[in-house]
């Protein structure tokens, strides 16, 4: 089976998931929480209708750019604008819904965040 797209969603009491494939939804606390619940969901539909069960590593996970920053409120919006060299009003637009980004802009922001992420991931503490 290819990778089931789910949607996640910010909700006043936490977070929201749905499978555009399936009709399939549910909630959470946090991320980890919803991908659990999610594929327990999804795999008990896929039982009733004789398809493969699913692990996580077969969901891929979409967030829309403002529940991104919604749900990942740690991230600078100022700083990575002027890490991708973007200009940061342009962003902040994005992020409270005003404007959609083109396909390329959406692209090279999350390029600039997977970048800090792989920085943020190599770093040690001397102790």
């Amino acid at each position: 089976m290819r990778k089931v797209k789910i949607i996640v969603k910010r909700t006043k009491t936490g977070f929201a998931v749905y499978a555009t494939k399936f009709p399939v939804a549910t909630t959470g606390k946090n991320l980890p929480e919803l991908k659990q619940h999610i594929v327990g969901a999804l795999n008990l539909y896929f039982a009733h209708n004789g398809i493969k069960l699913i692990t996580e590593d077969d969901l891929r996970v979409v967030i829309e750019l403002p529940q991104f920053f919604k749900f990942y409120k740690i991230i600078n919006a100022k700083a990575l604008s002027e890490r991708i060299g973007m200009n940061q009003s342009l962003l902040a637009q994005y992020i409270k819904g005003h404007k959609t980004p083109s396909p390329m802009q959406a692209q090279r922001i999350l390029e600039g965040i997977h970048q800090t992420a792989k920085e943020l991931a190599a770093i040690k503490f001397q102790l």
